[in-house]
């Protein structure tokens, strides 16, 4: 039997890769993702399977399953990749241009940060588009939640540290 005749089964992609440049573990992302944050995509462009590096020391944002498809870095995207950025304004969600700094005033404020919720409500009214403006293409919750719980924390060790200076 000729090779042409014989049923192929689709490659299916990892679910996860290590980055060629940093070696870390990263996850696929959607080319839709892609297509959206990268500010100019090379004509021609193969499609291909993409991952996103979330290590912060590493340039590379996004890298495809195929080595000859284009890699993107940090400067070929429309926005700061919170995750890869160590000085604010550090974004934590993309829809509704949430950053760290948004979150820890609003904690040193009232002792409290209500943006998960008011996320959660935008989220449930359909008013995300995390694939689209997120680098991660992923919901941001997580990331929101955790620094809610940071910015509570260094609130809560900086009321302790002053309160013990006073004594």
């Amino acid at each position: 039997m000729s090779e042409c005749c014989q049923v192929k089964a689709p490659e299916i992609p990892a679910a996860v890769m290590s980055c060629p440049e940093c070696g870390r573990r990263a996850k696929q992302v959607e080319i839709l993702t892609v297509k959206s944050l990268v500010g100019h995509l090379p004509f021609g462009m193969e499609p291909a399977q993409y991952y996103f590096c979330e290590a912060p020391a590493c340039d590379v944002v996004y890298f495809a399953s195929n080595p000859q498809s284009p890699a993107f870095h940090r400067d070929n995207l429309l926005v700061r990749v919170g995750v890869k950025e160590k000085h604010d304004p550090i974004s934590v969600c993309y829809c509704f241009g949430v950053t760290r700094q948004d979150i820890a005033e609003e904690v040193q404020q009232t002792g409290k940060s209500t943006i998960g919720e008011r996320i959660k409500a935008e989220v449930k009214a359909g008013n995300c588009a995390c694939e689209v403006k997120n680098p991660s293409g992923k919901c941001c919750l997580g990331d929101v939640i955790r620094a809610m719980q940071v910015a509570v924390r260094f609130v809560e060790v900086s009321t302790a540290n002053s309160a013990n200076t006073f004594r």
